[in-house]
Parts: C-alpha cells; sequence; structure tokens
C-alpha cells in the first residue's frame, strides 16, 4: 500500500547513514549507557548499604523522585520528544544550522526551570505531603523527606539543562556526551553515600532510620545529589564547543517556531501529567504498603524495593532500545518530514526486531533469577530487604517485553510531530496501572502488594501497546511490518521460555545447596544465568533467527573473533 514494498522483499534500511551508521552510533551509546547504568547499579548497591531498603530510603526515594515528576511535568518530556524533530528541521532550514533556534531553546528552558525550582523549594512540605500522605502522617519522617527533597528539588533546573545540551548535540549527530555524563553524577552519589558509611557506619551495623539519622547525614546525602547533576549538566559544556556550537542567551522568542513547537508540546505535556498521576498512586500505595509490611517485620517491602527493582529491570532497554532509537529517531524524523512512510515503518521494525534479541531473554532472565540476582547486588540492605528487591524484579520480569515495544512504537508518533495520540495512549496505560496497583493494594498482603504493583506496571503497557500498535499502522498505510515483528518475538520466546524453566531450576538447585546469603546467590546467579544463557544460545541458532545472527556476529567483531 501507498507504494511500500511487500514484507518478504524488504531490505533493513539503507539511506544515508543506514545500518552501518546506525550501529555505529548505537555502540557508542551503549558503551556509554553501560558504563553509565553500572555506575548508577553501584549507586544504588551504595545507597542501600548505607540506609537500607527500609523507610528511610524510602523516604529517599520519595525526595528524589519529585524534581523528576515535576521536570518532566513543566516540560522534559516535551523537550526529549518534540524538540528533536524541531531541532532537525532549523538544521536544514535555517541558515546558521540551527543554533540560533537552539540558543532560544536553550534560553526559555533556563528561564522556565530557574522559576520553577524556586517555587518547588519552598513548596517542599505541600509536594512531600501530595507523593505519601503516609510519610506525612508521621512528623518525624516528614521534617526527613522535606530536609531530602529541598536537597533534591534544585536538580529540576540541572535535568533541564543537561537535556536541552544533550539534545543539541544529538541532533548534530553527537551521541556520546548525553550518555557519557551521568556517569559523573554517579560518581558524585556514591562518594556522598561512601562517605556516609564511613561516617557513620553501614545500615546492618547502625540500622538507621527516619528517627536516627542525624541532620549531618541528612546534609551529606542531600548535597551529594544535587552536586552531581550539577557536574552532569556543565559536564556538557566543552562537548559543545567541540562540536562549534556557540552557547548564547537569547531572548528574541517571537516568530521563530518556539510557539508552533509549544503547542505541539501541550500534549507531551498531559501526557506526562497522565503519567505521573499513575506514578502518584503508585508511590502512595508503595510506601503505605512498605511501612505496613516493616511493622510485620518484613523489610524490603515499599517503594524502595519498587524502585531498585524497576532500576534493574530497566538496564537492557537502557542499553539497547533507547541507544538504538535515539541514533534512528533523527532519521525517523527526517523521513516523516519527506513524506516516506515506508522508511519510517522499516527504521521502527528494524528497532523493534534488533532491540528485541536482547530484550526478550532478558525478560525471562529476570522472572527466573530475580532473587539471587537482587541478592547478589543488594547484600549490603540485608538479606530480606535484598529477597523484597528481587520479588519484585520478578513480578516486573515479563514486562520489559511489552515496555520496550511501546518505547519504539511511540517515536513513530512523535517522528509525524503528533503527541496527542502518545498522551491518549499514557491515559489508558496510567489507568490500567493505577487500577490493578489498588487492587494489588487491597488484596494481597502488604509484603507482597509491591510486587503485584510491578507486575500490574507490565500488564498496563501491553495493553497500551496494543493500542499505540493498531493507530501507528493506520498511519503508516495499514501496515507496520506486524507479520515480521511478531515472528521475532514468537520466535525468541519459544527459545526464552525453556532457557529461563532450566536456568531458574539450576539456580534453585544451587540455592537449596548452598543458602540465600550472599555467596549462594551468587553461585545460584552464575549457575542459573549460565545455563539460561547456553539454551537459549543453542536454540536461537537452531530456529536461524538472522537478528540473532545478526547480533551475535556483531559481538564476534567486538571481541575480535
Amino acid at each position: 500500500m501507498n507504494g511500500v514494498k511487500a514484507p518478504a522483499e524488504r531490505a533493513e534500511p539503507r539511506r544515508t547513514g543506514g545500518a552501518s551508521g546506525l550501529m555505529k552510533a548505537g555502540a557508542v551509546m551503549a558503551a556509554g549507557t553501560v558504563v553509565s547504568r553500572v555506575t548508577g547499579f553501584l549507586r544504588t548497591l551504595v545507597m542501600a548499604a548505607a540506609i537500607g531498603a527500609g523507610t528511610l530510603n524510602d523516604s529517599y526515594q520519595v525526595a528524589n523522585v519529585l524534581p523528576t515528576m515535576i521536570y518532566f511535568l513543566v516540560g522534559g518530556g516535551a523537550l526529549n520528544a518534540v524538540f528533536v524533530p524541531q531541532l532537525v528541521r532549523a538544521m536544514k532550514e535555517d541558515e546558521d544550522g540551527g543554533e540560533a533556534y537552539a540558543n532560544r531553546l536553550l534560553t526559555l528552558v533556563v528561564v522556565v526551570l530557574a522559576g520553577v525550582t524556586a517555587v518547588c523549594v519552598l513548596a517542599a512540605p505541600l509536594l512531600v505531603r501530595l507523593m505519601s500522605p503516609d510519610i506525612a502522617s508521621d512528623p518525624r519522617r516528614m521534617a526527613v523527606t522535606v530536609a531530602f527533597a529541598r536537597y533534591c528539588l534544585p536538580t529540576i533546573f540541572f535535568m533541564g539543562a543537561h537535556l536541552v545540551l544533550g539534545q543539541i548535540l544529538n541532533a548534530r549527530g553527537r551521541f556520546g556526551a548525553m550518555m557519557w555524563t551521568p556517569v559523573l553524577n554517579n560518581v558524585v552519589i556514591i562518594a556522598a553515600f561512601g562517605g556516609f558509611i564511613w561516617a557513620f557506619g553501614g545500615f546492618t551495623d547502625s540500622g538507621v532510620g527516619p528517627s536516627t539519622i542525624t541532620p549531618q547525614g541528612v546534609r551529606l546525602l542531600g548535597l551529594g545529589t544535587l552536586i552531581g547533576l550539577a557536574v552532569q549538566a556543565l559536564a556538557m559544556l566543552p562537548y559543545l564547543r567541540e562540536a562549534g556550537f556557540r552557547l548564547r542567551l537569547r531572548f528574541d522568542f517571537r516568530g521563530h517556531g518556539l510557539g508552533r513547537a509549544m503547542g505541539l508540546a501541550k500534549w507531551t505535556l498531559l501526557f506526562v501529567l497522565a503519567n505521573h498521576v499513575g506514578m502518584t498512586v503508585v508511590i502512595q500505595l508503595a510506601t503505605k504498603a512498605g511501612t505496613l509490611a516493616e511493622r510485620a517485620g518484613h523489610l524490603g517491602s515499599g517503594i524502595t524495593a519498587y524502585n531498585y527493582g524497576q532500576l534493574l529491570w530497566q538496564m537492557p532497554q537502557a542499553i539497547i532500545t533507547v541507544s538504538v532509537m535515539t541514533a534512528v529517531l533523527p532519521r525517523i524524523a527526517r523521513a516523516a518530514q519527506e513524506g516516506d512512510a515506508a522508511a519510517v515503518r522499516d527504521d521502527l521494525s528494524y528497532g523493534l526486531r534488533t532491540s528485541a534479541v536482547a530484550i526478550v531473554p532478558c525478560a525471562f532472565a529476570f522472572l527466573a533469577l530475580g532473587v539471587p540476582m537482587a541478592s547478589t547486588l543488594y547484600f549490603g540492605s540485608g538479606a530480606e530487604g535484598a529477597s523484597g528487591i528481587g520479588h519484585v524484579l520478578m513480578a516486573f520480569g515479563l514486562g520489559l517485553i511489552p515496555y520496550s515495544v511501546q518505547y519504539v512504537v511511540l517515536r513513530g508518533f512523535y517522528a509525524y510531530e503528533d503527541t496527542r495520540t502518545p498522551f491518549y495512549n499514557t491515559v489508558i496505560v496510567a489507568v490500567v496501572n493505577a487500577a490493578a496497583s489498588g487492587l494489588c493494594f487491597a488484596l494481597l498482603p502488604p509484603r507482597w502488594a509491591v510486587a503485584g504493583m510491578a507486575a500490574s506496571y507490565g500488564l498496563a503497557y501491553a495493553v497500551g501497546v496494543g493500542v499505540a500498535w493498531r493507530r501507528l499502522r493506520g498511519r503508516l498505510g495499514g501496515d507496520l511490518d506486524g507479520a515480521r515483528v511478531l515472528r521475532t518475538y514468537a520466535r525468541l520466546v519459544a527459545a526464552a521460555a525453556p532457557a529461563a524453566l532450566v536456568g531458574g531450576g539450576a539456580a534453585y538447585a544451587v540455592t537449596r545447596a548452598l543458602g540465600g546469603g550472599v555467596w549462594g546467590s551468587l553461585a545460584a546467579l552464575l549457575a542459573g544465568g549460565g545455563v539460561l544463557l547456553g539454551v537459549f544460545v543453542a536454540v536461537a541458532r537452531r530456529m536461524r533467527l538472522p537478528e540473532f545472527d545478526a547480533m551475535a556476529g556483531m559481538v564476534r567483531g567486538r571481541l575480535g573473533r
């Protein structure tokens, strides 16, 4: 339809900056993302070792998520989704290669976020109360959480600066800086929490909680969080100079296209608002469940377990899917502007199938090996806290597949500067997630309620994918290469499911023999992971999946074999 070849005849994308260029750009970003994610995990490990996985860490998590939610609510989502196509358009059409447009955008972001940051710091008690009535009901926890929030909220400004500078570089084909600079943030925060351990002792020794942490301890952790984001943003400046971009403030906003971009961004704002409403419901329920579970003697069953499990679960998405699509997005935007629906479709299909080679087996690995994985990584928070994180990770598990697919599919709408459809889709996801999470809180014991909420997250994205897929297929003339994509995912699931069953059984046997301590968990993870990977590779090879063969060839090339 519309001059598009039949699925069987299609080749991989071959336009200028084709698949090999995408792989090269994706490899640079993946390397940065791997280091960033590894240091990010080290950060959470040190956090757990310093303040555990109970109510004190829940307070820190609520304070630390506030700036991210507010930042995306006031424009971060629009910057990420709307302004990349606009920057590409400005580079193509403006005589100065889009430099003036980028500087106007940067100025607008700096002015707006500076004002928003000041208001939010003053309103910190109200924001904490809105996020968690359970925390607000305990005066000591409330005081500690508000103190954390007042250190964390100024990071709103630095998040915005980092993102807009990174998108300016991305639009110029320089993708590495945005993936590598978060490493500096992680290093600073690791140093701050490491300093806390040095000064006050680890959690297993101190048992520090909201009623026992000192003002000096709160100050150390809060300042470390703030300085980390500031360093991350400022580190972008040398990359801009290297790219030849002249940074200057410009207040001549009128008549230069920003109004049109803001018109598009209104739907992204509503998109983020809908998402945050669902997220707020989960935070409120998870902090309450964590408090009830801790009173019953079960640590690691609150919002900290949810966030740490989600962070680990999202790692394959960040390394593979985000890296691939960040490289593809400017090219998809150009194809959409040129009216080349076939090119848009082929790039989306390529992104879905290529990322699936890693996403599908990782999803099953989380389901099979979640507990030994978390018990190995988060042993510093205590055995029960680490086990609680592991159960949440298992519950997230298979939801990684629709979560990754949704991310890729929505890039198709953004390429056409359609932000209204993603908004409606996100409303559906948020409603399903909030409703299912509420049922889990009402029906499950507090110890398992957060694990149920993690499973609800994947369920919500599965529903969202079905809706988004149908709408994007209609946008592209009724063909989204669905048969080919579905066949790839089905064959990968057929390879990963038995691998997870055998690998999970091996891990269970090792745990029974050696116990669930850190060394027993490590042995179970290595044994189960090795078996799972071996079985998956063997089955996938027999299926002769072209995407798997391409990925394996790339890995062998990187290893010099």
